[in-house]
């Protein structure tokens, strides 16, 4: 049970994680947390090229080169067409057959290839896998992964709390560890600090996200950012598919498997890095998406595990304010509800000094054209208040960079 006055204490709160054994491995220093492609939630998106898109080497290095051009630290090998990278006779991502083999890529892909090209180009792989396709046999599993050069893997389609799944999935952690593979676990119950005992568990999802804008009729509204804010962060890290940067107007979103649709400002999306903790967040839309466009320099630069963490400003189900430190520069993300509103935010969190504010915020005509942000650089201190112009599904964020 967790008890304050204030509800930001609830989420500053680590004593979920520190009720968790220790590890009793000493050395994680092989672990590098970091943001990551994500091919599928966009709809497998590549431009037009002279090469035929699937599970092949061209399609995965279109996603590589995006990283590798903006410092993005990993791409994720998913498959195509809702099919896997790996060799099976199921009949999609949702399923095994008594003949699918994850050490034994489809004919078309040579992961041997891709990990060494990636590798060259300064970033990291990751691999989507069924959960049933590496259990029982995950030294068979990891130890293939390992030798490939890859270095993790998100594990999907959990779907159970029991203790037998419980026990599963710890199995899964402490037998990657050995072969140096962290673990993004999707489709899976909430966190319950075991991070602390196997810190190779980046993320875990145990909440409804934005994949669901794919097929839900109505999407998420940023009503249920609230609600996962104040509830399901409580608990720990949490797995989203975020970097959406299609935002439309409620009353126009329509479901789309390809390009989803946002409902929310992209002040909102851009605040959500901060407010949502996770230590492999998504940037799942595809690189024409970002290239070029407002607000995506946040996302090359924002950090993904923090050293403080304060909460200034909140009120269940209308907006949250999280601050967070790295080293010393401070990042802010505010996330509102559907209704438009002031908030005055003191800078009070801060440090002595003054610091460098690179600001950004909704613009004036967002509830018509929610794509569109407002970018301001000024200098501040912890004696500042600042108002928060939040729109209808709105949001905000910031970096503070300490001045020498």
């Amino acid at each position: 049970m967790m008890i304050s006055d204030r509800i930001g204490t609830l989420i500053e709160s680590n004593i979920l994680t520190n009720l968790s054994d220790p590890p009793q491995t000493k050395d994680w220093s092989w672990l590098k947390p970091g943001k990551t492609s994500f091919h599928w939630w966009n709809g497998d998106i590549i431009p037009d090229t002279t090469f035929a898109p699937g599970a092949n080497f061209e399609t995965n290095k279109y996603y590589i080169d995006f990283c590798a051009r903006n410092g993005l630290d990993y791409h994720s090998v998913i498959g195509y067409g809702g099919f896997a990278w790996y060799q099976s006779d199921a009949t999609g991502y949702g399923t095994v057959g008594a003949n699918t083999d994850v050490t034994k890529p489809v004919p078309s892909l040579n992961m041997q290839e891709i990990c060494n090209y990636a590798q060259k180009k300064g970033v990291d792989i990751h691999v989507w896998v069924h959960w049933k396709a590496i259990y029982p046999n995950l030294e068979k599993a990891f130890s293939q992964f390992q030798k490939w050069g890859i270095k993790g893997m998100m594990v999907d389609f959990l779907e159970r709390d029991d203790q037998e799944m419980v026990n599963i999935q710890e199995e899964i952690l402490k037998k990657a560890a050995e072969h140096q593979l962290f673990i993004q676990f999707h489709g899976a119950y909430k966190s319950t600090g075991l991070h602390r005992t196997y810190p190779n568990e980046f993320t875990r999802e145990g909440a409804l996200n934005y994949e669901n804008n794919k097929w839900l009729k109505e999407g998420l509204s940023p009503n249920h950012d609230l609600d996962v804010a104040f509830t399901r962060l409580l608990a720990g890290a949490t797995d989203y598919h975020l970097g959406g940067f299609r935002a439309t107007p409620a009353k126009n979103f329509k479901t789309q498997y390809t390009r989803p649709l946002m409902i929310g400002t992209r002040s909102h999306m851009l605040g959500m890095y901060v407010v949502f903790e996770s230590y492999l967040q998504m940037v799942a839309d595809y690189p024409e998406a970002y290239e070029g466009q407002p607000g995506f320099e946040f996302l090359q630069k924002v950090p993904t595990t923090w050293d403080e963490t304060v909460v200034p400003n909140g009120e269940l189900e209308k907006y949250i304010t999280v601050a967070r430190r790295k080293n010393t520069d401070w990042y802010v993300g505010t996330i509102n509800n559907t209704e438009a509103r002031s908030v005055n935010m003191a800078l009070d969190f801060l440090p002595e000094g003054t610091y460098t504010l690179e600001w950004y915020t909704d613009a004036h005509d967002v509830d018509e054209h929610p794509n569109h942000l407002i970018k301001q650089t000024k200098t501040v201190s912890p004696k500042d208040v600042l108002t928060l112009k939040l729109a209808s599904g709105g949001g905000q964020v910031m970096h503070l960079k300490k001045q020498k």
